[in-house]
């Protein structure tokens, strides 16, 4: 896949986590959904950039799980106008304008993996200038 990072890849490889399994789904997913998103490691776990910019990141603590943190760049913006309409329900919101979706198991991610990467390519697209 041309839109993978050979910084990610020694990540991955590198990674013991007891939800690496899903985290490969997720991220083969996510990065076959559209052209325009590439990937990157942002705060020690794999991140996924639209139009240059992060826009979802892993978050790997705890171990028990496989959590995305969607998020409008690594520097604050304001809120002032955003708005957000998540079509999927997966979405808990952390903040205004920064939500967590949380998975528990492989299970957990084959049930939501086609709305999450859906929600996923919405968030990219309508949060990217």
């Amino acid at each position: 896949m041309a839109n993978r990072s050979d910084e990610v890849e020694r990540f991955m490889r590198e990674l013991e986590h007891a939800r690496k399994a899903e985290v490969e789904s997720l991220r083969t997913a996510i990065l076959a959904a559209h052209p325009g998103i590439s990937e990157r490691i942002k705060w020690n776990a794999p991140s996924f950039c639209f139009k240059g910019d992060d826009r979802v990141t892993f978050k790997l603590r705890p171990r028990d799980c496989v959590q995305l943190i969607f998020h409008r760049g690594t520097k604050v913006k304001s809120t002032r106008g955003f708005s957000f309409e998540d079509r999927s329900g997966l979405l808990t919101w952390a903040a205004e304008d920064r939500a967590v979706v949380t998975l528990r198991d492989l299970q957990d991610v084959t049930a939501k993996q086609a709305a999450l990467v859906q929600v996923a390519v919405q968030w990219m697209e309508e949060t990217s200038p």
